[in-house]
């Protein structure tokens, strides 16, 4: 294959894979404690009959993560908090596991189940149910107290304690749900955290993205315009195989 054709196919994949990353970073801008995904790519040698050992091939790597936190907004309202320092709040994911997020946007469902990016919030003893219409207040150390409908302040009572954990961040592993999830073992399944009693969260505010707008819109141009230097460079090797061919055509 020719080399100028082979560098612009394996550049335009590479080019494919960084622009998805940078799209999925600009569409979660505004996402509450959403974690920029890095894209990176690493050199290996292409292997085969009759190629050169200095050649190598661009390979895509699985995204990194970019833990640094996002900002703090006060909202005032009383379902919305914000992690502190390094903790992350626990929840149930879809496969059943334990999983881990930085958005505090909490929901109740039609139940009274108190609900992350669409999924059950875990207490100490499983997902956190709260009486329907009562009054809620979240403390900063994750336990929550409500006042039943029609109760006074003196009918106030515990009803739960969210989970949060402060975990190895580099060590989290993020799924296509969006949801991190703690180290493999040699199965593949996620590690659990323990609790960490001294994690603290923020009532009546949210952390928001820690993706730059603006740095995202300077990558995706950046990546626009290589992609198009690729495209231009195997349409130049296409033309020079064709006119290779009906070289050797006239000369045959």
């Amino acid at each position: 294959m020719d080399r100028m054709l082979y560098t612009a196919m394996s550049g335009a994949k590479h080019t494919m894979d960084q622009q998805a990353v940078v799209s999925n970073n600009l569409s979660n801008v505004s996402t509450a404690g959403f974690r920029a995904q890095l894209q990176a790519a690493r050199s290996v040698p292409v292997e085969g009959a009759g190629l050169l050992d200095t050649r190598v091939s661009a390979v895509t790597t699985t995204p990194g993560t970019d833990f640094s936190q996002g900002p703090i907004e006060r909202t005032g309202r009383t379902l919305d908090i914000a992690m502190q320092d390094d903790a992350w709040m626990a929840v149930l994911g879809e496969d059943g596991t334990e999983a881990y997020t930085r958005r505090g946007d909490l929901q109740l469902d039609n139940d009274g189940v108190l609900l992350s990016v669409g999924r059950p919030v875990m207490g100490e003893g499983g997902p956190i149910a709260l009486p329907q219409g009562a009054q809620v207040s979240i403390g900063a150390d994750g336990t929550i107290s409500a006042i039943p409908q029609g109760e006074g302040p003196a009918a106030l009572v515990d009803v739960g304690r969210i989970k949060l954990v402060t975990p190895d961040e580099q060590a989290l592993t993020r799924g296509e749900d969006g949801l991190f999830r703690g180290p493999l073992n040699e199965e593949g399944v996620a590690a659990v955290l323990p609790g960490d009693e001294d994690a603290r969260i923020v009532s009546g505010a949210l952390e928001g993205s820690n993706v730059s707008a603006v740095d995202a819109m300077v990558s995706m141009i950046d990546v626009a315009r290589r992609y198009d230097m690729q495209m231009k460079m195997l349409s130049t090797a296409d033309e020079n195989a064709q006119r290779a061919n009906s070289i050797l055509s006239i000369q045959g």
